[in-house]
């Protein structure tokens, strides 16, 4: 997992309290799914990432387009960026 550390200061007149905030983005990156779990062997079909059949809050949404599997036999990568601003930020 990555964590990505961004420090913003800012020269302005207001001047407050100091605070921070946190954004994380997720993606789902190579599937993961045993295809041949079933005979005792492991194969996996390549699939690199997940593309959603369909559109956000559709049952589409949970399916990939690239191999037909469902989001959560890809792996998840979360991004987090951390934003702190002392009491110099605007």
């Amino acid at each position: 997992m990555k964590k990505l550390q961004v420090v913003v200061r800012k020269n302005g007149s207001n001047r407050g309290v100091g605070n921070s905030s946190v954004a994380s983005g997720v993606r789902y990156v190579e599937c993961q799914k045993n295809h041949a779990a079933n005979i005792g062997g492991y194969a996996v079909d390549g699939c690199r990432e997940f593309m959603a059949s369909g559109e956000e809050g559709m049952t589409g949404a949970l399916t990939c387009a690239a191999c037909g599997c469902h989001r959560n036999f890809h792996r998840k990568e979360v991004e987090t960026q951390e934003v702190v601003c002392d009491s110099s930020c605007v």
